[in-house]
Order: structure tokens, then sequence, then C-alpha cells
């Protein structure tokens, strides 16, 4: 009987409703493999940022992946200002989604993924017009997950496109800013003492860093087997 007690006490405690993460809690129809990979698509943003920005900055430390990593936060910022300025409801769906306590307008998942398209494109093709694969590789994805949104519940169609254009937009004001105002700093970021303690390097200057990074790597292998 005191279980039981201590079990109502308990469940008396808990809040009534509670709030999830948004950018992570994603429900489908059971039985509906469209959705489960559709489900696992709207994870994209995710996997970038933690797969993608986090391993970078350990093993590369990049300025222009961290000025990169840095526009994504102020888009999602800006995402956040807009949805709680203009207050649009999400579609009626989203109360089996529990999603129906934040609002939809503009789709932060659309305006993240648009804006690392349109930005790793811009970077990629002004190193070298060959890379037109690795320029085109993010819009299948980010297309996907603008699809996603509206399949699943969470967004109306109006809703992701805001997002898409949001991210576009400010994904080419960003990279701007980068390249023709913030890479002035890059060397006196690079010769700064945080910048040299944390190793922050730049390599925009370089039209091919692989290959550079694989001569260089081959050249230092050559002189540790002579010395």
């Amino acid at each position: 009987m005191s279980g039981a007690g201590d079990y109502q006490e308990m469940a008396a405690s808990v809040p009534p409703s509670l709030k999830a993460i948004t950018l992570t809690h994603v429900r489908y129809r059971p039985g509906d493999p469209l959705g489960l990979f559709l489900a696992w698509v709207s994870l994209v943003p995710v996997f970038i940022s933690l797969g993608g920005f986090v391993s970078h900055f350990l093993f590369r430390r990049e300025l222009q992946g961290i000025c990169f990593a840095t526009g994504l936060l102020v888009s999602q910022a800006l995402n956040e200002l807009i949805k709680h300025s203009v207050a649009q409801s999400r579609p009626a769906y989203c109360e089996l989604l529990e999603a129906c306590d934040s609002h939809g307008w503009p789709s932060s998942h659309s305006q993240y993924t648009f804006f690392f398209a349109t930005y790793l494109s811009l970077l990629s093709l002004r190193r070298s017009r060959a890379r037109r694969v690795i320029a085109a590789v993010p819009w299948p994805l980010a297309f996907l997950t603008m699809v996603s949104r509206v399949y699943l519940g969470y967004h109306t169609v109006a809703q992701v496109f805001a997002g898409a254009v949001v991210g576009l937009v400010f994904g080419a004001i960003w990279y701007w800013i980068v390249n023709t105002m913030l890479v002035d700093y890059f060397p006196m970021i690079e010769e700064s003492a945080i910048g040299r303690w944390l190793y922050i390097k730049d390599t925009s200057h370089i039209p091919d860093v692989l290959k550079f990074e694989y001569d260089n790597a081959r050249a230092a292998r050559k002189k540790v087997a002579t010395d």
C-alpha cells in the first residue's frame, strides 16, 4: 500500500504537461516506412551540428568552419525571433505530435538546412569550380527536410517555404559578411594567443586544401624516413 501511495504522491507532483526538445522530438505514424525515413531526414540538422561541426572543431579548427557554425547559430536565433514576433500556430495535427507549444512560421529545420546548403555551395564553388558535386550534395537533403516537416505534420507548406527562403537569403548574406569583411581579421585571429593555443587556422587562401595537406603529409613522412 505504501508503494501505491508513494506512486500517487509522485504522480500528483508531476506537471500536467511537459515540453519536448522539438529539434529531436520526431513522431511518425506506426507502419509508415516513408514516415520513418522522413523522420530520420528531419534529424539532419542534429547530425550536421553534432557529427559535422563538433568533429570539425576538434580535428580541423578552421576559421571558415567556425564562422560557418556561428552563422548557423545566428540563423537559429533569428528564427526564434521571427517565430515569436509572427506567432503563427502549427497545423492542427500538432496536438498529436505534442508540438503545439511552439510557433511554426518559419520552419527552423528548413531554415537550418537551406542556410547550410547555401553557405556550403558558395564556399565550395569559390575554391574550385571542379567542386560542383560537393556544392550540389546538400540541396537534396535540404528539400527532403522541407518535405519531411510537412509530411510528418509539424508545419504547413507556407511555413517550410518561409524557412527555406530565410535560410537561403541569410546564408548568402552571412557568406558575404564572412568572406568580404571578417576574412580580413583571420590572420590576426591566427596569430593571437588564443588562436595559437587552440591551433586555429585559416586555409581559405589555399585553392585545394586536400591536395595541399596530402602533399605536405607525404613530404613530412619522407623527411621522417630520411632523418
